[in-house]
């Protein structure tokens, strides 16, 4: 267990978006079915990260290392987890980015042609396509799973391997933004984003964090 240090911390997530995953580099919808992993670029953006991890050991004393089911983000935690002392990939299916349904492994083209998207400003409340969430549900699905991390983790530190939409949520929720609102965030692949929760409520540290990554690679 890490000790946080003597400001009013209770626990810390270290959010940490996937590298580049192929299914973006194709155009293809990345759900449970059109997501195929890391591409070579990606695994040497995590591996970078891990780099820095490991020899900065900023990290050290991390107690568990989460990934969403989707395979970008457990590649990402299995090659981060040597720089974390070893630690088992817990997968948490409710950290999975939003639900696309059956738009799941189209391309992005043909997917928007059968289903065109909701105005998420208009309808927050309308799935994406049949058996897909909306913007609002996907917002209240993955801010509970980070507040039952924070819960299940008191006093600790932890590493969560996930997507951008999560990150967005989770500072959205820092900001008490209303879930039916989008979160615009230039979130970048590898990059570390902590919600910290305090006595006080939850704070951000710190938010899109890739050093040495450039925006090149």
């Amino acid at each position: 267990m890490r000790t946080l240090g003597t400001d009013d911390v209770t626990c810390r997530l270290v959010l940490v978006r996937h590298g580049e995953p192929q299914a973006a580099v194709l155009g293809i919808v990345g759900g449970p079915t059109g997501d195929t992993g890391l591409t070579g670029v990606g695994r040497d953006q995590v591996i970078r990260l891990a780099e820095r991890l490991a020899g900065s050991a900023e990290l050290a004393g991390t107690s568990a290392l989460y990934a969403s089911s989707l395979p970008r983000a457990i590649q990402t935690a299995e090659l981060l987890a040597p720089a974390l002392g070893g630690l088992d990939v817990q997968v948490c299916h409710d950290l999975r980015e939003h639900d696309p349904g059956e738009l799941d492994g189209l391309l992005w083209d043909e997917a928007t042609r059968r289903f065109p998207l909701p105005d998420f400003a208009v309808e927050p409340g309308r799935p994406v396509a049949p058996g897909g969430e909306s913007l609002t549900g996907f917002h209240e699905r993955a801010r509970s799973a980070l507040r039952d991390l924070a819960e299940r983790h008191r006093h600790e530190t932890v590493v969560v391997a996930c997507h951008g939409g999560i990150v967005a949520a989770g500072v959205g929720m820092v900001f008490g933004i209303p879930t039916r609102e989008r979160v615009f965030l230039p979130t970048r692949y590898a990059s570390m984003t902590d919600l910290e929760l305090t006595a006080r409520g939850w704070r951000l540290g710190r938010y899109n964090d890739r050093f040495p990554l450039t925006d090149q690679f």
